[in-house]
């Protein structure tokens, strides 16, 4: 592709020898490329559809390492034509996990605080734009920058009923009872168990992110949605950082943002968990 040479000549002195397409999602196309001398990962999408994506993607990696956890090494982000692009670090994968590390580092990525819930500027999950106006407390951001403007686009586009919104909204109006306030910590915002890779040494890798200031809760629920994490993993979290008790049976609360953003891209296989945590806490 043009665009991959272009990238090539940009930023390296390097021959391209080979060129591989990866995984990237609905959104983007990924491409590992061999140099002469080392690998890198360019991901690319349309600079219309996606505008500042990979900006964001990038203020993002370099917040999170700046904080000390480790992600992906930014070289560059631009635009070339049509395309907007990203180019990253190649991280080669270990054996396994290092699940204990993992909730160290969690634990001090959200040691990192802000006095207020939100961000200086607004970023993406997925293909959403995802807005980080500042609140002062948790309810106030979780209702009104994160659920009840994605219950509207799920109304509008018929992928909950009516009455299911009602639910919402009253679940939204006794948040502050269900989940205890806290001091607002930097959290990955996507932390799925696809965007946690390892390196060859095992130690964890952010990639991804879609941060603000936010619950810590927020990364824990959304690391279980869509599957398990060792205890050993929480265990050394707590070691260093706190979480109220009851944090597992708020998780529900927690992934009902994520399962919206679900509902909205990928359709109504999504519904029916959403409404069983809607009916659980209305």
């Amino acid at each position: 592709m043009e665009i991959i040479n272009k990238i090539i000549e940009i930023y390296f002195n390097s021959k391209l020898e080979k060129v591989e397409k990866l995984s990237g999602g609905s959104i983007n196309e990924v491409y590992l490329c061999h140099l002469s001398n080392n690998k890198i990962v360019i991901k690319i999408n349309d600079k219309e559809l996606y505008p500042k994506m990979f900006e964001k993607e990038k203020e993002g990696l370099n917040l999170i390492r700046k904080c000390g956890f480790k992600t992906p090494e930014v070289i560059g982000a631009g635009s070339y034509d049509s395309y907007s692009y990203l180019v990253i670090e190649y991280v080669k994968s270990g054996k396994e996990l290092n699940w204990k590390v993992f909730g160290i580092e969690l634990a001090l990525l959200h040691l990192n605080q802000n006095d207020k819930f939100g961000l200086e500027y607004d970023n993406y999950i997925g293909s959403l734009n995802q807005t980080n106006s500042f609140e002062d407390n948790w309810k106030d951001f979780y209702t009104q920058r994160r659920i009840l403007p994605l219950a509207k686009i799920a109304i509008d586009n018929q992928l909950i009923e009516k009455k299911d919104n009602k639910k919402i909204e009253n679940l939204c109006s006794k948040l502050d009872k269900l989940v205890p306030n806290c001091r607002p910590s930097l959290i990955h915002g996507d932390l799925w168990s696809g965007n946690l890779i390892y390196d060859q040494q095992n130690n964890p890798v952010l990639i991804d992110p879609a941060v603000y200031y936010g619950h810590p809760e927020m990364d824990w629920a959304m690391l279980s949605l869509f599957g398990a994490y060792p205890e050993v993993a929480i265990r050394s979290y707590c070691e260093l950082n706190y979480l109220e008790k009851g944090f597992r049976d708020r998780k529900e609360i927690h992934q009902l943002y994520p399962l919206l953003v679900h509902l909205i891209l990928f359709g109504k296989s999504y519904y029916n968990q959403l409404k069983t945590i809607i009916n659980k806490f209305y």
